[in-house]
């Protein structure tokens, strides 16, 4: 079967995961491109990809797939697709994360065909105490741009779906036990917050809402600590202070790079 068009399904508060899934079907190259971005959809309706090669791309949280990211990706229903699967982390590890999406996108009717772990920026990295500050970067995209061309390779060699074989991909099964999460959520310096609403329109689940005297509020009990709203807020009005960044940036410094597998 000839494909025509890449399909590229990301969650992507921060905008990591959307750009190295791009960068990824830049690789692939073909005529057609189609995007569904799943960060802010809240809608439950089911997405079919059919005929199409898939790029999906999510952040890793705590060595797995962020829960809200393959909830999101439970809408999907593929039909002769091929998958490609990505996993973006913040420097630390990805440990079973890229296992678990491969495993999932399995079960949603696709066939892997190759998976890649990459650096983001983490969500908690912040001035004075960065965090793989600034990834991916102009390097990491271009090992996704010839990953992506290596991707299509593989499609076009095979015949049929069918003589797609599994490949080992890092990490374990069953995955490691996510650890209880503690209510959190960043907090507002009300002197310099305009309430522009920019926080609002980038949480995924609605955390973030203007009250009727015009102040920025923050459900805890909703926020996912993805900062998206952190980066951004236009005037620095907003911060998420916790203990791990600063352990983050004093253990993760070290550069680590992209692993992909075929």
């Amino acid at each position: 079967m000839n494909y025509e068009t890449t399909h590229i399904v990301y969650f992507s508060p921060t905008h990591t995961s959307q750009r190295v899934a791009r960068a990824v079907a830049e690789g692939i190259g073909m005529g057609r491109r189609m995007e569904t971005d799943l960060t802010t959809d809240r809608s439950e309706g089911i997405i079919r990809v059919e005929h199409e090669l898939l790029v999906a791309a999510v952040p890793v949280y705590a060595g797995r797939v962020a829960p809200l990211a393959l909830e999101r990706l439970g809408r999907l229903r593929g039909s002769s697709s091929p998958a490609v699967v990505l996993a973006v982390y913040g420097n630390r590890d990805y440990e079973d994360a890229l296992v678990e999406l491969r495993d999932a996108v399995s079960r949603l009717g696709f066939t892997p065909l190759a998976a890649g772990a990459f650096v983001g920026e983490h969500s908690y990295s912040r001035p004075g105490m960065p965090i793989a500050e600034g990834r991916p970067d102009d390097a990491d995209l271009e090992v996704a741009r010839r990953f992506g061309k290596r991707a299509l390779e593989k499609l076009v060699s095979v015949q049929g779906l069918q003589e797609v074989r599994p490949f080992p991909v890092k990490g374990h099964v069953p995955y490691r036990e996510a650890g209880p999460s503690t209510p959190a959520a960043p907090v507002v310096d009300e002197a310099l917050c305009a309430a522009c609403g920019e926080c609002v329109e980038v949480c995924p689940t609605g955390a973030v809402t203007v009250d009727a005297a015009g102040k920025v509020q923050t459900d805890k009990m909703k926020c996912i600590k993805c900062c998206a709203c952190v980066k951004a807020c236009p005037i620095g009005a907003r911060t998420f202070d916790t203990p791990y960044t600063a352990l983050l940036h004093a253990k993760c410094a070290a550069r680590r790079e992209p692993e992909l597998f075929l």
